[in-house]
């Protein structure tokens, strides 16, 4: 996958001229199009915080959030739209797409068009086809296409991947994912529209996160149920979500995402034939990031206390001491673009294809039918 096109003299080659040395190559130059809560609390900070990459762009036209981008990253460049931003395509490396769900496609489109590398947020679009159909135009034009599903890098996740590849856990029965909140009123705006151009409501904002993990997991899914309702009075777009999963490999999985969670459940409870293992609370980075932390100036990033930490064990419940603390690995959100960046440099792996994205929304698809239709769906 191509991002920079460089010439003899460009010292992006690792040769200068006349002098014999070899300067660091300069960062990978990014323009960002978004500038709401994924662009300005996830994306932005950890594109400064990459080496390799610059975040040379910001697009929004609010005239706030281009005064918040400029105070933030005081070197940025402002630009009021996306077609601003893809008139300068030769003075970027990268788009990286943060802008409301249904612009995803075009705008990602364009960018492949105008011969620039892509980062999505998720869900990278609507429809498993449309994801497939950028899948497709990214490979004709030889750039890299990539899905940002940071929760892939949750400490809680990242844990218990290595809890599986350790056989700690045996064999799993039963996979339960929760991202539950207490939001008795809705707070309004595009994801929260009950019109389906938006692409709003929770099965495909939380529920792109708790599909991919589970796919990442264990594989495969051949059958899925769902249950998708409004429940909060003046409420648009589902609001408290339920996936019931059944993995080629056997695996169940139960997803949860809701608002309107009064008592909030275990963030993980897996089963296996060894043991199982439970962890509440969600991983720190993100709240970090609201509260204007930074992965590349905090110390122990992506750690949390002991008394946080998940425990593992067989026949024993985790709330009355049983079972024995596994300590929590960082979460670790920045490897995501150092991953873009080794792709795009040096020719690394994808981090999140958009081929695997539409194996989400194969899933996502059928659950929204199972939903309405109120049968299991077949894959």
């Amino acid at each position: 996958m191509t991002g920079r096109t460089t010439d003899a003299n460009d010292s992006a080659t690792g040769t200068e001229t006349g002098t014999g040395a070899s300067p660091a190559a300069p960062p990978l130059r990014v323009g960002l199009i978004g500038y709401g809560l994924a662009g300005s609390v996830f994306h932005a900070p950890l594109i400064a915080a990459t080496e390799g990459l610059a975040l040379d762009t910001v697009v929004t036209s609010n005239p706030e959030r281009q005064a918040q981008a400029r105070a933030e990253f005081p070197d940025v460049r402002v630009a009021a739209t996306p077609d601003d931003l893809l008139a300068r395509a030769g003075e970027l490396d990268l788009v990286v797409i943060a802008s409301p769900n249904k612009t995803h496609v075009p705008l990602a489109t364009a960018a492949l068009k105008a011969g620039l590398p892509v980062v999505v947020d998720k869900p990278v679009a609507g429809t498993a086809d449309e994801a497939r159909g950028l899948a497709a135009l990214a490979e004709e034009r030889g750039l890299l296409l990539s899905v940002f599903q940071n929760r892939r890098w949750d400490n809680d996740f990242l844990t218990l991947r290595k809890l599986l590849d350790e056989g700690e856990l045996g064999d799993v029965w039963r996979f339960e994912s929760r991202f539950e909140r207490w939001r008795p009123l809705p707070k309004g705006g595009w994801r929260e529209s009950g019109d389906p151009a938006e692409i709003g409501g929770l099965l495909y904002d939380l529920g792109s996160h708790l599909v991919d993990q589970a796919l990442v997991l264990f594989g495969p899914v051949v059958s899925v149920y769902a249950e998708a309702d409004v429940r909060r009075p003046g409420a648009q777009a589902d609001d408290d979500t339920f996936l019931a999963l059944t993995h080629a490999s056997g695996v169940r999985s139960h997803l949860y995402a809701s608002a309107t969670t009064s008592q909030l459940g275990p963030r993980f409870r897996v089963l296996g034939t060894k043991a199982g293992y439970v962890k509440y609370g969600l991983d720190p980075q993100e709240a970090a990031l609201r509260e204007g932390g930074r992965p590349d100036g905090t110390p122990g990033w992506g750690t949390e206390p002991e008394e946080l930490w998940g425990r593992v064990g067989a026949g024993e419940s985790p709330l009355t001491g049983g079972g024995r603390p596994e300590q929590s690995l960082p979460g670790d959100y920045p490897a995501y673009y150092a991953a873009v960046a080794r792709a795009l440099i040096d020719g690394g792996p994808n981090p999140v294809t958009a081929t695997e994205a539409a194996a989400a929304l194969d899933v996502l698809e059928a659950a929204r039918r199972s939903a309405r239709d109120k049968v299991a769906v077949t894959l």
